[in-house]
């Protein structure tokens, strides 16, 4: 078998153990099912995969690898408007839904050490994000952190919601675009924060 065929059989065995996952929960699905439902006996899987936990957190891994991607590290973060960010987080969550899922339910299930490398990776995904709000940011401090951390939670959520409301594309997306982009800017200047005080 030809190396462009073995690798197509990966992927499409890491597809098939996505859906798998995505459908019942991690947790629910023994490694004597997985094997089945990617048509492997039992103990062939390990030659496919070292364990059913390095599969998961190959696959969440790859998520957050590709929500870095979309704040574009090879551009200048100046450059790079909000509505950019946000299409590009929208049209992943579409990509990849089933992985959006297992990163939000599952994340738990994966080993201590996996569950410290995905934490440096969402770290740094939300500080390639503030350093984008920093510029039209009155706020400073601990306030434009957490911030930053509650727009990277409504990026990750808001695209599966409004996708699964069945509003046309279009229609979702400026929906997503004016509720964060209103939002955000009113709270970088500060003005919700000065009115209570």
């Amino acid at each position: 078998m030809d190396a462009a065929l073995r690798c197509a059989n990966f992927e499409e065995r890491r597809d098939k153990a996505l859906e798998l996952f995505a459908e019942k929960g991690f947790g629910q699905v023994s490694m004597r099912e997985l094997a089945a439902h990617l048509g492997l006996t039992a103990g062939s899987l390990y030659h496919h995969f070292p364990s059913k936990q390095h599969l998961l957190f190959d696959l969440i891994e790859e998520l957050f690898e590709e929500l870095l991607a979309t704040l574009n590290p090879g551009r200048r973060a100046q450059q790079q408007t909000l509505g950019e960010v946000i299409a590009a987080h929208w049209g992943l969550h579409a990509e990849r839904p089933l992985q959006f899922r297992l990163a939000e339910r599952d994340l738990c299930c994966l080993s201590a050490e996996q569950q410290v490398h995905i934490g440096q990776l969402r770290q740094q995904y939300e500080s390639a994000l503030l350093r984008l709000l920093v510029p039209k940011a009155t706020l400073r401090g601990k306030a434009l952190e957490v911030t930053a951390h509650v727009i990277a939670n409504l990026l990750n959520s808001l695209p599966g919601w409004l996708q699964a409301s069945q509003l046309p594309q279009a229609q979702g997306l400026a929906l997503m675009e004016s509720m964060l982009l209103g939002g955000i800017e009113r709270t970088l200047r500060g003005e919700s924060l000065n009115s209570m005080a």
